[in-house]
């Protein structure tokens, strides 16, 4: 199971949302690249970016930063929100990504991601983010009428990379995730699928790590880690070992 530390852009600082919401931002870092940095020291494998600027907007505001960061980074940086052509695609991708998530074309433009994903072998990860099982689009400005794991079920064949399901009710709220709503996403997934949303401690990492049997592959960390709920490090070590209970046992403050 892969630990992924995220760092969400908006206005060139590494902030955090509430269930979304704009208007309830925290921020926590001004420089990007020395947080990305940290978090490939203290072993991470890969990076999660979220434009929340160009989610909201579709403009492509924090290009610089994106390049900053992956010019700086061994591992490999993933990123998401405002991807909505072919053209945006091409770009990211020539500034050094390594993946790229596509979010609402995969429910307006379906036919996009398929070509994509056959463009970019490996490259194309979709995002669906859900409120109450039902998509959100649009930075999670616009609520759908489609079932998320319908179009999980929908999209992974389309030779896809990986499915990155996030519960906005549950993002940035350090609550615990929404194991059932995953394990839904995970059953109706036909490629690997990366949980994000509510991570506020190590027993919730022990907890997602019950749904790779089902198919869940990689969790998105990202309040926990800026809050100290969680080490990265610790997490990576203990998961790898597998030992994540016998920390836990040891040590009942990380639960």
């Amino acid at each position: 199971m892969e630990i992924i530390p995220s760092i969400d852009l908006l206005g060139g600082c590494c902030v955090r949302l509430y269930q979304g919401d704009y208007e309830r931002v925290t921020k926590f870092n001004g420089d990007l690249v020395k947080q990305a940095l940290s978090w490939q020291e203290q072993g991470a494998t890969r990076l999660h970016l979220v434009d929340l600027d160009g989610a909201r907007s579709g403009e492509p505001l924090n290009d610089a930063c994106v390049q900053a960061i992956a010019g700086a980074l061994d591992i490999p940086v993933q990123l998401g929100g405002g991807i909505r052509s072919a053209e945006r695609v091409e770009v990211l991708l020539g500034l050094g990504l390594d993946r790229v998530i596509l979010g609402t074309i995969a429910v307006e433009q379906p036919e996009l991601v398929a070509d994509l994903a056959a463009r970019y072998p490996g490259k194309i990860i979709v995002g669906i983010d859900s409120r109450d099982g039902l998509v959100a689009i649009r930075g999670w400005s616009d609520q759908t009428n489609v079932e998320a794991a319908d179009l999980a079920r929908q999209i992974s064949s389309y030779n896809i990379a990986a499915i990155v399901s996030t519960d906005i009710t549950t993002d940035g709220t350090l609550a615990g995730p929404n194991i059932s709503a995953l394990r839904i996403m995970a059953n109706a997934s036909s490629v690997p699928l990366i949980a994000s949303g509510g991570v506020g401690c190590m027993a919730d990492l022990l907890a997602l790590t019950s749904l790779e049997p089902y198919g869940v592959s990689s969790i998105i960390v990202g309040r926990a880690l800026y809050g100290g709920q969680v080490n990265l490090a610790e997490a990576i070590r203990y998961i790898s070992d597998g030992r994540l209970q016998d920390a836990i046992n040891l040590n009942p403050s990380l639960a």
